[in-house]
């Protein structure tokens, strides 16, 4: 076997230099390479090249004045030096045998056997086993990267899901440092208990899990949907088994599905409302005439007349619905100018302080010390805030009655979160709050959220409910910032 390398440059470090003349002899008489054979007999100066790289092979004689080779050896390791270190001895000893593979070394000699046949055989084993280690180091440093560097969260965990390794970002998504998630379990993250079966069952009959939809709760106890992929593995030749995985966050886009279907809805149900004004009105434009020709017809007629009054009023009453109905489906026009948030909320706490005080409940405010200024149109948001507040309040009849209002700032967002101890909300229900008309109280017509929603939408806000049943609400506005 010849060698790859065109040289092959090698140090000898010894502090004798009839020593370094008698293995080089051999070096040079090893027909399969060519040798650039250099000499070295100070410690550190040795130590310098090694940090630099610049030979492909040392040979370090065991006694090297006040310091040995082995000591050069660790010293070397700690720097990094990747090429082969071969150890030569005056006599064999196995403990230094010993102690200079676990320190590095590729090889050890006795220089008392050595030949050119041995030293053959050992820098072609010692350049072999190196390039090897190199080319695992590499692959091992590329794929930690990609470990480390990845936005996705990826992890290592044994046989019951117990977290071994994660990566940064898997520490971002769920907010616990190293120390907590290597306590913790797959398992314990997972919002939905039925989920957690699944999961569990899917493990049991399957090496692997593919593109699970799942519900992660952070140690905020915020709601993440993510997608789960699971892999199991063979760690060693005892056949020990870990599960890498990883999990990509879709909470932005489940979000953004969710605002485009409440757009959709509102759209839908304003083409249905536009309809219906207009079929509406036409027949009740010719009752509202044909009711003033009548009266003036029976006028003297008191008893006729009083029908007549009641036709009237109540045609008036349709057309006051139907242009509410319209003001809720078209979009709200609006005068924007740059306004504190502070200040928009505090008028509309002010405006509704009368049932807050009625109502007996506890109001607790919190707004960053930042002023918070977002381009808004203050009557109309000021409806908005009246609207959720007014719903707050009204589902804390006989709870804990407590609402907390909090502005603060996040990047580029400012965030207004709204929370009740109230009765909460359903998930049937939840998904239906912002439709027109949909309402679960008992005289409601369902258009204060309807008209809400479309208030922030114009004010390219964002809203969140999350919500338990009987725990209380948050709605959470997202405005952006200016």
């Amino acid at each position: 076997m010849t060698f790859s390398e065109p040289i092959i440059r090698i140090l000898i470090i010894d502090d004798d230099k009839d020593d370094f003349i008698i293995t080089s002899d051999y070096l040079s008489d090893i027909d399969t390479a060519t040798f650039q054979i250099d000499w070295c007999y100070d410690y550190n100066e040795a130590l310098i090249y090694m940090k630099q790289k610049k030979y492909d092979l040392y040979f370090v004689d065991y006694r090297l004045g006040a310091k040995t080779g082995l000591d050069l050896i660790k010293d070397a390791t700690r720097y990094d030096c990747e090429e082969p270190i071969v150890l030569l001895t005056g006599k064999g000893n196995r403990g230094v045998d010993r102690e200079a593979m676990q320190a590095g070394a590729s090889d050890y000699l006795i220089k008392t056997e050595l030949n050119t046949e041995k030293l053959e055989r050992c820098i072609r084993y010692s350049m072999g086993r190196a390039a090897s280690i190199k080319a695992l180091k590499t692959n091992e440093r590329k794929y930690r990267n990609i470990f480390e560097r990845s936005k996705d969260a990826v992890f290592l965990c044994n046989e019951e899901l117990r977290f071994i390794d994660v990566n940064a970002a898997t520490l971002y998504l769920f907010e616990y440092n190293l120390h907590e998630m290597a306590s913790l379990k797959l398992y314990d993250l997972m919002a939905d208990p039925e989920e957690v079966l699944l999961l569990h069952h899917q493990m049991q009959q399957s090496d692997e899990v593919d593109d699970m939809e799942i519900e992660l709760l952070t140690k905020g106890i915020e709601k993440k949907f993510c997608i789960l992929s699971i892999t199991k593995e063979v760690a060693d030749v005892n056949r020990n088994l870990y599960y890498h995985g990883i999990i990509h966050d879709i909470t932005h886009l489940k979000k953004a599905e969710k605002i485009t279907l409440q757009v959709e809805k509102l759209a839908a149900a304003g083409r249905l409302v536009r309809t219906l004004a207009h079929e509406v009105r036409n027949p009740l434009n010719n009752i509202n005439l044909s009711v003033d020709q009548l009266k003036q017809e029976i006028e003297e007629d008191a008893q006729n007349r009083i029908y007549l009054d009641i036709i009237q009023r109540n045609s008036k009453r349709i057309g006051v619905l139907i242009t509410e109905l319209l003001d809720s489906s078209r979009p709200a026009e609006m005068f924007m100018e740059k306004r504190a948030l502070q200040e928009i909320m505090d008028e509309s706490i002010a405006a509704s302080l009368d049932r807050i005080i009625l109502q007996k409940v506890k109001l607790q405010v919190k707004y960053t010390d930042e002023t918070a200024f977002i381009s808004a149109d203050k009557e109309k948001l000021k409806i908005a805030f009246i609207n959720i507040i007014i719903n707050a309040v009204e589902a804390m009849q006989g709870k804990e009655e407590r609402l907390d209002i909090i502005i603060e700032t996040q990047n580029s967002q400012h965030l207004v979160k709204i929370s009740d101890k109230g009765c909460g909300i359903s998930e049937e229900n939840l998904s239906r709050l912002f439709e027109p008309y949909f309402t679960s109280k008992r005289n409601g017509l369902g258009l204060g959220l309807a008209a809400t929603l479309n208030i922030l939408q114009s004010h390219k806000a964002n809203i969140e409910v999350n919500s338990t049943v009987d725990i209380g609400t948050t709605f959470t506005i997202t405005f952006p910032k200016i």
